[in-house]
């Protein structure tokens, strides 16, 4: 009998656990609440709930991958659990797998024909299919494809007398010129897209003769320093309190922002634009790695797509999504540290000249990074690595005893979160990481998103 009393107070105490990891999900501590799942799920792992509640924790954190093998397990022990099914679709919808959500939706149909939700999101679902079979079909091969840069001369694009915004003179982009469009766009101006064009086609220039992994000299005296930003996804208002906080890009405040500059905060344009235009007035003021939001499948359901076609025009949606494929995939800080956006990878062994000999030139696989952090760095001679890519409340978390550094850079993601920003400047001549985190600003009420897929607000 002593056994079955075991199981007994296993599965009350696991209870317990779902129950404070729902009320740590609902207080939107999603880490916690994985972390509190996960000890629901050891005590007894034969129960379908715990799982798919850890998947859907998982996609608040945007963990789509693990999410997706949660809400498997799930199914895996309850076939007819219909929201293993919905949560797993919900998932493959927000990494853009949309046939895969497709076949989830149409099995939560057949578990729940009488449930409007089910049938709303599977009418939705399947529109989305058509639409891309329908883009899949009228696409020019890749090696058909004409660039779009190569089709834009902004010097024969006229600027109205009337347009009182920032203008660039010539060919040179000014710090008094940024600094100008900045202020405009803090204003909710916008710029001509004659200088839009200009900014994208320069950086583009820029940013395709540069290596896929590009190394960055720190010089060694005291006083120089070099400062590294994660995620900022479309938050304006908070990248100038960063440049507020710690001085504007240029060559003696060098700065790498380690991607996704874009999507979910609706002021992505402005960002992007912002970037570009620093490393177009110097180029070694600002470094810029690509991430995964920098791919066109992620900006078509996020939000950037539907803001550059509503702010600038659809041309400018092609030119992003080519110049976006022009970002290099990691840096390498003075020899020492490496700077990548999702982090290390899959496999075992990898040496930084793998990834310097990448043909980065196209869409991102859906495949990649992870782990392994101990080898990778002796393997490759390197102290540290830095990582960006998930909220972290503090803005930044330390792991792997000080090797692996994530950094965060959008606080308060999508309005929600309430988490800190971060970002770390290194000071020479020993490059000691020091972490600054700071908190949200008030931005004007646009809400994130709002440009963004109607299909996926439906699931946020």
């Amino acid at each position: 009998m002593p056994n079955m009393d075991n199981e007994k107070s296993n599965d009350a105490k696991a209870e317990e656990f779902k129950i404070q990891a729902n009320e740590a999900f609902k207080a939107h501590k999603f880490a916690l609440a994985i972390n509190l799942y996960t000890k629901a799920i050891e005590l007894n792992e034969d129960n379908a709930v715990y799982w798919a509640n850890r998947a859907f924790a998982h996609t608040k954190l945007e963990e789509y991958g693990s999410s997706i093998q949660d809400a498997s397990k799930a199914i895996e022990i309850d076939p007819k659990y219909s929201k293993g099914y919905y949560r797993r679709g919900a998932a493959y919808l927000a990494m853009g797998k949309f046939k895969d959500a497709l076949k989830d939706f149409q099995q939560l149909k057949r578990i729940c024909p009488n449930d409007p939700d089910a049938t709303k999101k599977l009418k939705e679902c399947e529109k989305a299919v058509m639409k891309l079979k329908f883009e899949e079909a009228i696409s020019v091969p890749e090696a058909e494809r004409r660039s779009i840069a190569d089709s834009i001369d902004f010097r024969t694009i006229d600027v109205e007398p009337q347009y009182s915004g920032a203008r660039i003179e010539g060919d040179v982009v000014t710090l008094e010129f940024v600094k100008k469009m900045m202020d405009d766009f803090k204003n909710q101006k916008s710029l001509h897209k004659r200088y839009a064009y200009q900014i994208v086609l320069q950086t583009r220039e820029m940013l395709q003769s540069l290596p896929s992994l590009v190394d960055i000299d720190i010089p060694h005296g005291h006083g120089t320093h070099f400062t590294v930003c994660g995620d900022v996804h479309g938050q304006f208002y908070d990248l100038l309190n960063i440049f507020e906080l710690n001085g504007l890009p240029s060559e003696e405040n060098p700065y790498l922002f380690n991607g996704d500059f874009v999507d979910r905060g609706s002021f992505s344009l402005e960002v992007i634009l912002t970037l570009f235009a620093f490393k177009c007035m110097s180029p070694s003021a600002i470094y810029l790695a690509r991430g995964n939001h920098e791919s066109k499948s992620m900006n078509k359901i996020y939000g950037f797509e539907g803001e550059v076609r509503s702010k600038l025009s659809e041309a400018f949606v092609e030119l992003f999504a080519e110049v976006f494929c022009c970002l290099p995939l990691g840096h390498v800080l003075a020899g020492k540290v490496f700077v990548v956006h999702g982090g290390l990878f899959s496999v075992d062994g990898v040496k930084l000249s793998d990834i310097r000999s990448i043909d980065r030139f196209c869409e991102p696989p859906e495949e990649g990074l992870m782990y392994v952090t101990k080898k990778f760095l002796q393997d490759n001679n390197l102290d540290l690595i830095v990582r960006s890519h998930e909220v972290k409340d503090e803005g930044y978390e330390i792991e792997h005893e000080g090797k692996l550094i994530t950094v965060f850079s959008a606080p308060n993601y999508c309005d929600q979160m309430g988490n800190k920003g971060a970002f770390i400047r290194f000071e020479a001549p020993d490059l000691k990481p020091n972490i600054v985190t700071f908190s949200a600003v008030p931005h004007p009420d646009v809400k994130p998103m709002a440009y963004a897929n109607n299909f996926l607000r439906m699931f946020s």
